[in-house]
């Protein structure tokens, strides 16, 4: 059974805004009483959050759908719905959130980082927030925009300042259960290691982590072997251990040309050229291990390896080697910029100064009418709150648009009478017959729920009532009684 999985993709959905209320206060003796319609409350949020406890991301491999809660919808007697409770999916630290085509949203380092994977869509305005001067009784409410929903690709990379590298069997996993309290499985066959393992080592003063990355061979970068599912592993690493097996029973194997097959995946996998390199020749417990290292180390150290020389069984020369490795990390510690706390910048995306732009297209619904596309945040979020079944909702609408400016930039594109605005792009497209003499402003308005607006004939309207009434004609002729 799988208990370790390092990259998976999850499926998150923040919660929708609940709808405003329309309502008005009543009582004996006064039967309209002013509107009282409470906003609804806003959807709750998809967040991921480092969380130390956590090594894996085996839970999301099991469960990738996830979802927030939805915001409640207001009430009358100015009650406002509640907010949807936010969703926090704890992650393993060194998480990469990554979109399915490889761009990187977060990079979650440190224990309590997060990132906003999903927002919650914002709960609707009630008629009593959205009564004025000159609409003194809505009768109408905005609805609750719907939540983000995406994919979002976890990939994790191990925080760690030590990777041991090398091929299968060289004796890794049992370094490292020697170094630190890290207790992985240890076999006498290759390919033991299939998860990486971590540990906690204390040399002197300083403390370290150390990773077990599983056996790389020939190919690895490649995707041969496990190369390819764990080098990410060895990214944030500081020092790079070369563990070479001095005692192996490959006759084609030697410590010098393991490194160099190792040396070259590594590079093949980019971006570790910078890593200061160690090499520890193991398994010298062995005679014939011991002469094979005092052979090759001259060599190495001419390449100018730092050379260490021990055993996991015997345990020997392992406080040189902690020792060592302890001075490399202090000393990459050092180096690194000094960090400061972390600053909320407000970086604002570039907007038409408008709000919105006005595209023609071509190949409107009527004779000889234009399609004229209409994209930007305000109305577009505009029409996902209007409610098209109540027509004072959709007059409130048009005095919105009016006043941004959309009548004006729709007559300065060429627009005419009956062509068809289309605002919004895909399936949340909304299409409108587009009339500029509509006169727009409360005082327009009739009965509550109502604007009189819609009752004058619409050029676009009223070509798809006569269509519709020469088809009610033919199938009346066509019709035959005694069939």
């Amino acid at each position: 059974m799988t208990t370790f999985v390092d990259r998976v993709t999850l499926h998150v959905a923040a919660g929708n805004g609940g709808h405003g209320c329309a309502s008005v206060h009543r009582e004996k003796f006064r039967p309209l009483g002013g509107p009282d319609g409470g906003n609804g409350g806003h959807g709750g949020d998809v967040i991921l959050t480092v969380d130390q406890n956590v090594t894996t991301l085996i839970d999301y491999h099991h469960t990738p759908h996830r979802k927030a809660t939805n915001g409640k919808p207001g009430e009358g007697g100015d009650r406002a719905g509640a907010n949807g409770k936010d969703l926090v999916l704890p992650v393993p630290d060194g998480t990469v959130v990554l979109t399915r085509d490889g761009e990187i949203l977060a990079d979650l380092v440190g224990h309590g980082t997060t990132f906003v994977a999903a927002q919650g869509g914002r709960g609707g305005l009630g008629n009593a927030a959205l009564a004025s001067p000159r609409r003194k009784a809505p009768g109408f409410a905005l609805l609750g925009e719907p939540g983000t929903a995406r994919d979002v690709v976890l990939e994790l990379k191990t925080v760690a300042d030590v990777a041991l590298v090398g091929y299968p069997s060289a004796g890794k996993s049992s370094l490292i259960s020697v170094l630190s309290a890290a207790k992985p499985k240890i076999a006498d066959y290759p390919f033991t290691t299939l998860v990486p393992n971590l540990g906690v080592v204390t040399a002197g003063a300083v403390t370290y982590t150390i990773a077990d990355v599983p056996g790389l061979i020939a190919g690895a970068s490649e995707g041969r072997g496990l190369g390819l599912e764990f080098l990410r592993h060895v990214e944030r690493c500081s020092v790079l251990v070369h563990v070479l097996d001095t005692a192996t029973l490959e006759s084609d194997r030697d410590p010098v040309s393991d490194l160099d097959v190792i040396e070259e995946e590594l590079r093949a996998y980019g971006g570790l050229d910078d890593r200061p390199r160690v090499v520890v020749l193991n398994k010298i417990d062995i005679p014939d291990g011991r002469d094979l290292a005092e052979m090759v180390r001259p060599d190495l150290e001419e390449r100018g390896f730092t050379v260490y020389e021990v055993s996991a069984v015997a345990r020997t020369g392992l406080k040189e080697l902690s020792y060592g490795l302890a001075g490399i990390v202090g000393a990459a510690r050092a180096a690194r910029p000094k960090q400061e706390s972390t600053r909320i910048v407000i970086r604002p995306q570039a907007v038409d100064e408008a709000g919105f732009t006005v595209a023609r297209e071509g190949g409107g619904s009527g004779d000889g009418a234009d399609v004229f596309r209409i994209t930007g945040e305000k109305p577009e979020r505009w029409v996902r709150q209007t409610d098209f079944g109540n027509d004072e909702a959709v007059g409130y609408l048009g005095d919105r648009l009016n006043r941004l400016g959309v009548e004006d930039r729709l007559r300065r594109a060429g627009a005419k009478p009956g062509d068809d605005v289309v605002i919004g792009t895909g399936e949340d497209a909304v299409v409108f017959d587009w009339e500029p003499a509509m006169a727009s402003g409360a005082e327009m308005l009739g009965r509550r729920g109502e604007d009189h607006r819609f009752d004058a004939p619409r050029p676009a309207a009223q070509r798809r009532r006569e269509r519709e009434a020469e088809r009610a004609e033919e199938e009346y002729e066509d019709f035959d009684p005694f069939a």
